[in-house]
């Protein structure tokens, strides 16, 4: 029986981990690039009969995870996948303050995990599957703070617009090509993850829409992880993924 292959970044927690339990069903295998391994992750796969690897692989580096990826991708057996999917859901938010307080080291994690990584990782899984005869597909998981700016969050904003931008050019480039992947960068909504633990603790001072975060928080207004997990997954299925690059669950 062949199975669909699926890669997903940052699945050791939040709605990466939820992600990768939903996708633990028969007839899937799943690769999973993260910083840390879940051994919670790991039984639930074994008792669900469903092929697991788990890399632990600082995206700091994507150079070294592209490589990598790249190279187990020549290992696999195309004749037994029935399709391949890509989703770069791994992100780093900086300290939240004003440019002006930023510090180099900090934006540059920020840009090289939430940015420069999914580059690389999406050129590696284009190009070691581009003569694949089956469906391929990568959703990379953007934000609106790529498509609104807001104050003291300049190094996040930067990292998902620049997702949001390479992906159309991504979009482009594969509409050329008879076999071409279908993409999209993809908002998820707002989740209740330790980001919205990081933007309702920032100082009031430094981060000017605090009390807004605060008050998502009170209300209610939160998805949870397993909820975001769904709505993704459930848009990553629908027949006309890809028509347009860019995309929101909302929508």
């Amino acid at each position: 029986m062949t199975k669909h292959l699926y890669i997903l970044t940052g699945a050791s927690r939040g709605m990466g981990l939820a992600i990768a339990e939903a996708l633990l069903q028969a007839g899937n295998s799943l690769l999973c690039i993260s910083r840390h391994t879940n051994d919670a992750l790991a039984a639930a796969a074994q008792k669900a009969d469903v092929p697991l690897w788990q890399w632990t692989q600082d995206l700091a580096d994507g150079q070294s995870a592209s490589e990598r990826l790249r190279m187990w991708l020549g290992t696999q057996d195309v004749t037994q996948l029935s399709g391949a999917t890509l989703i770069n859901n791994a992100g780093v938010i900086p300290p939240i303050c004003p440019l002006s307080q930023s510090q180099p080291a900090d934006l540059a994690l920020a840009l090289r995990v939430g940015l420069e990584a999914p580059l690389q990782l999406c050129a590696a899984f284009l190009g070691a599957t581009e003569a694949w005869p089956v469906a391929r597909r990568v959703l990379n998981i953007s934000s609106g703070l790529g498509r609104s700016a807001m104050a003291s969050q300049a190094g996040y904003c930067a990292a998902k617009a620049g997702m949001d931008h390479f992906t159309r050019c991504m979009a482009m480039d594969e509409a050329l090509k008879a076999n071409g992947a279908k993409v999209c960068s993809l908002a998820p909504g707002v989740i209740d993850t330790d980001m919205q633990v990081q933007l309702r603790g920032a100082a009031g001072d430094a981060f000017p829409d605090q009390a807004k975060f605060a008050q998502l928080k009170e209300k209610g207004l939160l998805s949870s992880p397993q909820q975001a997990a769904h709505q993704v997954l459930s848009y990553l299925a629908r027949a006309e993924f890809g028509h347009n690059p860019i995309g929101d669950v909302r929508d």
